[in-house]
């Protein structure tokens, strides 16, 4: 197992490129069983979670390549349909293999998901979802299975506004027959990307983007050709590191506009933000401000920047609350920050951030995606050295972190331990 070092108090300055975005990719490559045929994907980040996502789908039937970010999907068939446990164990997001297979093959059998220790997320609203479009839903020992003949657009209202079970059923109505909308749908860039994929393959969807999305179902699809969209949670936690460094960096190939919540709350605790077309500058001040934070459903701020902007508050003039309002546990990072000397008093799914005026390498263990990049941004501003254990949860993620840090004038570095 590799652990990573990270010798604080060197500034970062210079450039670097943002990495196509995992959350964004992985429902595209799901999309990709819609269709027979080749389907090509480019600028697909090289992570961990790709890899196990194209196992999947192979498993599914599909032929699948990987080289040079881009991603091809051949789904000629689509047999036989279950995703065993020791695939989906890993990753929550195999379970965007549902709507598909079910829509195209009529049968699917997914092992219930794995994924971060961050909190329940549960699936009932994909499966109420597709039982209104017509298909069966059975739990059993582990798996969830669905079949339908062909599904039926429906009208569609979820409880919750949910990324995977938006992007599950829209890719489910693609091929039902009719019209269905689904309301309090998840906003999220993500889905606006989906939808463009679904467009190209021949559905055709309105709304992404917004909380009402319609999916005019098509008899059959084709194969697509696209390009995902640089990922707005690294873009953000690169941020934070330039913030936190006092540094000045300049991230290439990102979406301001994705960021809108994150801008905005960096410039409210000092941080200089400059943005033109597809590149953010950003300067750190001499001292951050302290800010409150609620997290919320996009456009809102997103949970996935929450640890790193805690880290930003930690070393910040003043006190701050985060309050977290999507994950029950997401607040697991907070102990490890504590060892670094960081004064975090937790409430339930409240956080007081009292702001230090330095933190001090030690040995942390990373729990989940995002704490782990909270504690390598933490580690840039100890003094000393900081130890990250368990960073197997990085690589879902963050695609050559340490490169991009180095290039910027980190002194960071992977070893492994016994």
């Amino acid at each position: 197992m590799y652990k990573i070092l990270v010798e604080g108090g060197h500034r970062l300055s210079g450039e670097v490129r943002v990495s196509g975005a995992k959350n964004a990719a992985l429902p595209i490559l799901a999309a990709g069983l819609l269709a027979p045929g080749r389907s090509v994907f480019e600028n697909v980040p090289d992570l961990k979670d790709v890899k196990t996502f194209l196992k999947v789908l192979e498993h599914l039937g599909a032929s699948c390549s990987f080289q040079d970010h881009a991603a091809s999907v051949d789904a000629a068939c689509c047999e036989p349909n279950e995703a065993p446990y020791d695939l989906v164990r890993t990753m929550r997001a195999s379970v965007l293999v549902l709507g598909p297979l079910v829509a195209r093959c009529g049968r699917a059998r997914v092992s219930l998901p794995g994924g971060c220790a961050i909190g329940a997320r549960p699936i009932d609203l994909h499966l109420k979802g597709l039982e209104a479009l017509g298909a069966k839903v059975s739990l059993a020992h582990g798996y969830v299975e669905v079949t339908a003949g062909r599904l039926a657009g429906a009208d569609i209202y979820l409880d919750m506004p949910t990324v995977t079970g938006t992007e599950n059923l829209m890719m489910a109505a693609a091929l039902a027959k009719g019209v269905t909308t689904l309301r309090n749908a998840a906003r999220e860039p993500e889905i606006a990307a989906l939808a463009d994929v679904l467009n190209l393959m021949g559905a055709r969807v309105s709304g992404a983007g917004t909380a009402v999305v319609t999916v005019e179902g098509a008899e059959t699809l084709s194969p697509a050709r696209y390009t995902v969209i640089p990922d707005r949670i690294e873009t953000g936690t690169y941020m934070a590191a330039a913030a936190l460094t006092r540094g000045d960096v300049t991230l290439t190939a990102a979406r301001p506009d994705h960021l809108d919540a994150v801008i905005s709350k960096m410039r409210s605790a000092g941080v200089g933000i400059e943005t033109a077309g597809d590149s953010i500058r950003v300067k750190g001040p001499e001292r951050i401000r302290s800010v409150d934070l609620t997290t919320a459903p996009h456009p809102g701020f997103p949970t996935d920047m929450q640890a790193q902007f805690m880290v930003m508050m930690c070393v910040a003039d003043g006190n701050s609350v985060m309050n977290e309002t999507i994950f029950e546990n997401r607040f697991i990072h907070v102990s490890e920050l504590r060892r670094l000397g960081a004064d975090i008093t937790v409430t339930g799914n409240t956080a007081v951030v009292r702001g230090v005026p330095r933190l001090l390498g030690a040995p942390v263990m990373a729990s989940d995606l995002r704490a782990s990049a909270s504690l390598i941004l933490a580690g840039l501003v100890a003094s000393g050295v900081t130890e990250v254990h368990r960073v197997y949860h990085l690589d879902r993620g963050y695609e050559a972190i340490e490169k991009k840090l180095t290039a910027l004038g980190a002194v960071i570095s992977r070893v492994w331990e016994d």
